[in-house]
């Protein structure tokens, strides 16, 4: 398996922001309360979405040398009660983007949703 330099890493991460903020809408991410799907491809259960957070438009805050930062989301109140367990982040274009695993590719203050109450994303950064 060949390796990248740093700064292709960051190119990548920097064009997948880019993907993000294509189309008419805002990014968002949504969270789920069931099982990840085995891949992006597989359309994810509308009946286990908790919450849906929309990031601003760009959605990249800054780029550094070893990361590139999001810009917070809004802050959304939640329509299920539920444990969330993954994400899944889709373009403005409506486009799935990155699926997200609970505990190891994002945390949360407290996975344990419940509804009405609120959620926001303070800190995204996307490390190469």
């Amino acid at each position: 398996m060949s390796k990248t330099s740093i700064n292709a890493r960051l190119a990548m991460i920097q064009a997948f922001a880019s993907f993000m903020d294509s189309g008419n809408q805002s990014a968002t991410v949504i969270f789920y309360e069931d099982v990840q799907p085995a891949s992006p491809a597989v359309a994810a259960d509308p009946d286990a979405a908790l919450v849906t957070l929309t990031f601003p438009e760009p959605c990249i805050k800054e780029t550094t040398a070893t990361y590139v930062e999001l810009h917070p989301t809004d802050t959304a109140t939640v329509i299920k009660t539920g444990t969330a367990t993954w994400a899944r982040i889709y373009n403005g274009a409506g486009e799935v983007a990155a699926d997200l695993t609970v505990g190891a590719d994002i945390s949360l203050a407290n996975t344990n949703l419940v509804l009405g109450g609120t959620l926001s994303i303070t800190s995204i950064k996307l490390r190469p």
